[in-house]
């Protein structure tokens, strides 16, 4: 282990943890190799079970299956890509009203009403286009955050991969 560590110019504790991810020093327990195998197995014989139940459907509606299958994964990909373009817009129009507000004059903020009106105009509308992503993030929050069995969240930072 010493060598692929020198080798691959990273620390013996993380080939450790990449050979034996169960005993790694980080303290995070993933779910066992065994536990995960078994998960996999069963999700394989489900997707079988629907195959084989499709396959048992007419050709007619075995296409209308395939097509409504289709329509759902590209209806999960467009809202995943709105709300990244909406959180991009929420972005860069929260930047545009934070370049209004340094126009403020401190000493006297309510004399500056038109940037004032500008700015809340701005917010309003970076509010309203982070919706979506904001909708996004909330119902899957639970891939962003360690869960109750301490598995690693999505947005968990690994400094060794």
């Amino acid at each position: 282990m010493n060598s692929l560590a020198k080798e691959f110019g990273v620390n013996e504790g993380t080939i450790r943890k990449k050979i034996n991810p169960n005993n790694s020093e980080s303290g995070k327990t993933p779910k066992p190799l065994r536990e995960l195998a078994q998960e996999k197995v069963a999700a394989e014989r489900q997707i079988k079970s629907i195959s084989e139940a499709v396959a048992t459907m007419p050709m007619v509606r075995q296409q209308t299956f395939n097509e409504l299958y289709a329509s759902l994964v590209e209806i999960s990909s467009h809202a995943a890509s709105a709300g990244a373009y909406g959180m991009a817009t929420a972005h860069r129009l929260s930047a545009l009203a934070h370049s209004e507000v340094q126009k403020i004059d401190d000493a006297n903020p309510l004399a500056s009403g038109e940037s004032l009106r500008g700015i809340a105009a701005l917010t309003a509308l970076a509010n309203e286009s982070s919706k979506i992503g904001m909708n996004l993030l909330a119902a899957n929050k639970d891939l962003f955050k360690p869960g109750g069995d301490d598995s690693p969240a999505l947005n968990d930072p690994d400094p060794d991969v």
